[in-house]
């Protein structure tokens, strides 16, 4: 016979018991809701620790109305990126619309909101307009602007309202060693001056406190609480679990299970484009566990586009290569960054250039059709690109990126079939596609094999035509100044040699008039020479530096 003990797996619910456990939760709620007369904004993302919190809340309202005390608002936010997971995000909109049907019904005070980016913040918009690269961890820029901003922007203007907020989230000390290290942290922090009634200090918004009513909860803890007590908006939490069960390898989902075993909280739904993962685990599960899921494929299509992860170290360089010929050899205002690692020196790419920008724009249309003939009825009218992220791409393109062929209608019409329904442009006497197909035509006889020729004389044309009709034009000469500084080089070759030759003067005035320097600091300078000088030979891209990918990606 074994002598070895059991493991003993913790569960919040462990010491009082579920039903003993959700009534102190509640009764904690009930408590704090009555103690001030500051606004609750509950963080919702359809998920299941957001739907457990929102639960705890929305039955303790309940309580509380019968209780004649139910006397403030419970705003409920969810954020829809525009790029999230299209299954998920129907399953949210939904959980929405039930949310508002629900509360009218019973007359509690919670506001359900949909918040979406501005156009300006949107993926594809920066993606393909102004053409950011995928984001990756030294970019990440889509965060903040998909997901940060807008929730932050409701909750600030319900601060600058009502002076204060309680901001409730389904974060849990158990998702990681981290998130519980933070969770102290703010906790524990001394302008916590609300820590006796459970609460937190922000460390973004001011004057917002942050409540985590199953901060000591596992993530079976969630799920026997979802399974054990009824929706009260009147949607099934077992569909939830369905969900996330398809959205895990094998379809598996246990409850019970030890340190060893992946419970079904660790699916991740996100973001369809989502290249902070080298593989979208979720999406490809779910289409794996149910054929009738096929539809999506063109959104993990999307997405393997612009990948640059891959657990292969060979598929990775093949894909990091492709991604850099994808880009311009200048940053966004035209100048040329250096980055020296071991391996070697080289120039920093850019944004994504004009061709891919525009190949990339017919893909997604693309796979907008695709997705709505395949999918099913709740996705024939979805939009990966609605009209208002159409025309703002091409404002771009034509204002600031000076690319006045404005080829955004034709891609459209020859993809969908109709005429394209933006603003229509007046017909230019100069700026038009004949004219432009000309001036191309030149600029390729005459050796300009990477077209930087035929952008040069472009963007001078449009800068002068902008300004034609302005009784001043005080920047013009500024604009043509920084506009031919831009185009200086007549080649991807000549501009490397430029800047790391630049570089490498630079370096060695430092190495030979900086008396203070110590040996050690000398030598680092003279190798950081001698890798630039064997770096000036290669041609290209160093595939070395490829290689190394230590060099922020900011653009």
């Amino acid at each position: 016979m074994s002598s070895e003990k059991p493991i003993k797996v913790y569960s919040a619910f462990g010491a009082k018991g579920l039903k003993k456990t959700i009534e102190d939760a509640i009764s904690q709620i009930k408590q704090l809701y009555l103690s001030d007369e500051i606004p609750w904004v509950v963080g919702y993302s359809g998920g299941k620790d957001s739907t457990a919190i929102l639960q705890l809340i929305w039955y303790s309202l309940i309580e509380l109305k019968e209780e004649n005390k139910c006397h403030k608002d419970v705003h409920v936010i969810s954020t829809d990126t525009l790029v999230e997971n299209p299954f998920v995000a129907m399953w949210v909109e939904k959980s929405l619309e039930r949310m508002k049907e629900t509360t009218e019904k019973q007359s509690l005070p919670i506001h359900p909101h949909r918040l979406t980016p501005e156009v300006k913040d949107r993926f594809w918009v920066n993606l393909i307009g102004k053409g950011y690269p995928a984001p990756r961890y030294k970019f990440r820029w889509c965060t903040d602007r998909l997901k940060i901003s807008p929730s932050n922007t409701f909750i600030k203007g319900l601060v600058d309202k009502r002076g204060e907020a309680i901001l409730v989230l389904g974060t849990r000390k158990a998702e990681s060693a981290s998130r519980a290290a933070s969770m102290e942290h703010y906790e524990n922090i001394e302008t916590n001056t609300r820590k006796a009634d459970g609460l937190t200090a922000n460390g973004s918004l001011d004057r917002v406190w942050v409540y985590t009513p199953i901060a000591e909860w596992t993530n079976d803890d969630v799920w026997i609480y979802l399974n054990s007590v009824v929706n009260p908006w009147n949607f099934p939490n077992q569909d939830l679990m369905g969900m996330y069960q398809g959205a895990t390898e094998g379809g598996e989902c246990p409850l019970v299970v030890d340190k060893s075993t992946q419970s079904c909280g660790d699916s991740r739904f996100g973001c369809y484009v989502c290249t902070m993962v080298s593989e979208d685990k979720s999406m490809s599960a779910m289409i794996a566990n149910d054929e009738d899921k096929d539809w999506m494929l063109p959104l993990l299509a999307l997405r393997n586009e612009i990948d640059v992860n891959d657990p292969n170290h060979d598929k990775k360089l093949d894909k990091l290569r492709r991604d850099k010929a994808r880009r311009d050899f200048r940053r966004m205002n035209g100048t040329l960054t250096v980055h020296i690692t071991k391996n070697g020196a080289d120039i920093v790419p850019g944004p994504y250039i004009q061709s891919f920008r525009e190949e990339l724009l017919q893909k997604v249309l693309e796979a907008q059709v695709a997705v709505q003939k395949m999918g099913p009825i709740e996705v024939k009218n979805l939009e990966l690109l609605p009209l208002e992220e159409l025309e703002e791409i091409r404002r771009i393109w034509l204002e600031e990126k000076l690319e006045v062929e404005d080829n955004l209608p034709g891609i459209y019409e020859k993809v969908m079939g109709k005429h394209y329904p933006g603003e229509r442009r007046a017909h230019h006497p100069v700026l038009n596609k004949q004219v432009l197909n000309k001036l191309k035509t030149y600029c390729a006889e005459h050796n300009d094999d990477e077209g930087l020729m035929y952008q040069q004389v472009r963007a001078v044309i449009a800068i002068a035509d902008k300004h034609k009709n302005q009784l001043r034009r005080a920047n013009l000469s500024a604009e043509l100044d920084d506009s031919l500084e831009k185009g200086a080089f007549s080649s991807l070759e000549e501009a490397k040699i430029f800047a790391l030759e630049r570089k490498r003067h630079e370096l060695q005035i430092q190495h030979d008039n900086s008396p203070n320097l110590s040996d050690r600091e000398k030598k680092a300078i003279a190798e950081e020479i001698a890798i630039i000088t064997r770096s000036i030979k290669e041609k290209g891209y160093s595939s070395l530096l490829i290689e190394a990918e230590e060099v922020s990606d900011d653009i």
